[in-house]
């Protein structure tokens, strides 16, 4: 069902620069240059993470909400910053 949140998305491994994930089957690297929200997240928060639909990625414990394009092709999305 479209939309709603599976658990066919997990952490397999932590490093020292960051995290592999399988995403239905897919591995992706995340490296904490290009995601740097993650590198102080704890074992538990990484691990709660929710696939909704087929490439929309959630960390509810975070905050965090990726796509999966943004994952495999992150020169795409640079960050942006905004001071407040």
């Amino acid at each position: 069902m479209p939309g709603t949140a599976s658990s066919d998305a997990r952490i397999v491994r932590r490093t020292a620069g960051g995290f592999r994930l399988v995403v239905s089957g897919e591995e992706l690297v995340l490296s904490f240059s290009d995601f740097p929200w993650f590198e102080r997240a704890t074992a538990e928060q990484l691990a709660t993470v929710r696939l909704h639909g087929r490439d929309h990625l959630s960390w509810p414990l975070l905050d965090v909400d990726l796509s999966v394009e943004s994952i495999r092709h992150p020169e795409r999305f640079p960050l942006v910053a905004r001071e407040g």
